[in-house]
């Protein structure tokens, strides 16, 4: 799954409101971020197939230390805590809780979606066995769809509670984060329908991927902060 992970982010948001989107945006991403930071290292692997799926060009073959559920809980249980000592101090501590509650569980809902979506590629512990996953990008349309509508989803509960609480008076602040979000399905389009160019290579793959994550989660504070009343 790619956008529909940044749905996670918005309902997340609209429910902890002091949540940093562009956090949020890099958590439910942070499962990938490893992923494909661990193939430059030959330590996880994937093969680029052209159609190897419907909706996708890759064999996902061996990303125990990022994939599997055991690994997942890990990485979410560090991030928890790495995030729990970094908070302000000063901050009420069931308002501390409830942030750092709220990235965690950003980080563990992309193996959630994944499980969806994904060939049966996902394991659940860190020796590679037992693998899990339901195939729906072996249907490209029902793939984007669901993608679709989870993102849409998501980002009317996000419009609707920073509109309650009060915006900014500016286009970019009522129609930017909209703007966005059609910008992300039009990706996805390509994404999931488009060919495999015969320049990419895994590391060129890699390399885009981490990228556009990290230029994605920019967007997403920047129109955050310019749409909601410090």
């Amino acid at each position: 799954m790619f956008i529909g992970h940044y749905a996670v982010s918005f309902a997340l948001k609209a429910t902890q409101k002091k949540a940093s989107l562009g956090l949020l945006f890099i958590g439910v991403q942070f499962i990938d971020l490893i992923f494909f930071s661990l193939t430059f290292f030959g330590i996880e692997k994937f093969n680029l197939i052209e159609n190897y799926t419907e909706s996708t060009h890759f064999q996902l073959e061996f990303m125990p230390y990022s994939h599997s559920l055991v690994a997942v809980l890990f990485w979410t249980l560090a991030i928890y805590l790495v995030l729990k000592g970094l908070t302000k101090k000063n901050k009420a501590p069931s308002e501390k809780i409830t942030v750092t509650m709220a990235i965690a569980l950003a980080v563990i809902s992309h193996w959630c979606l994944d499980l969806v979506v994904h060939t049966p590629d996902l394991p659940l512990f860190i020796d590679n066995t037992h693998h899990f996953g339901f195939g729906l990008w072996n249907n490209a349309l029902l793939t984007y769809l669901l993608e679709a509508i989870l993102l849409v989803g998501g980002l009317w509960l996000y419009l609707k509670t920073t509109h309650e609480s009060g915006i900014n008076d500016t286009g970019i602040s009522r129609y930017g984060m909209t703007i966005f979000v059609i910008v992300l399905l039009g990706l996805n389009v390509i994404n999931i329908f488009g060919p495999l160019s015969v320049e990419d290579t895994p590391l060129s793959t890699a390399i885009s991927a981490i990228i556009a994550y990290c230029v994605f989660a920019i967007i997403a504070y920047w129109l955050d902060k310019k749409r909601t009343r410090s």
